[in-house]
């Protein structure tokens, strides 16, 4: 993995949790914007970072409602 990747992971999940904790919906366009403005593979990254952990996120969650429908729970 290259330190891009690394860097702009570690900023989707910052991004991420900011926008569960203010509720501000526009916060990963405005980072996006910003990134794009100054570094293209920066930029992507980030947003693939982003889509990934939003979908890996939605996906468990949809997971944890079937298996609970179904009297399971996962254990981690």
């Amino acid at each position: 993995m290259a330190y891009y990747d690394d860097i702009a992971n570690r900023l989707a999940l910052d991004v991420i949790e900011a926008q569960k904790a203010t509720d501000d919906h526009e916060i990963v366009q405005d980072i996006a914007k910003t990134l794009e403005a100054t570094s293209s593979t920066l930029h992507e990254a980030f947003m693939t970072a982003v889509r990934v952990y939003t979908a890996d996120e939605r996906a468990r969650v949809q997971l944890a409602q079937k298996l609970k429908a179904k009297g399971f729970e996962l254990k981690r």
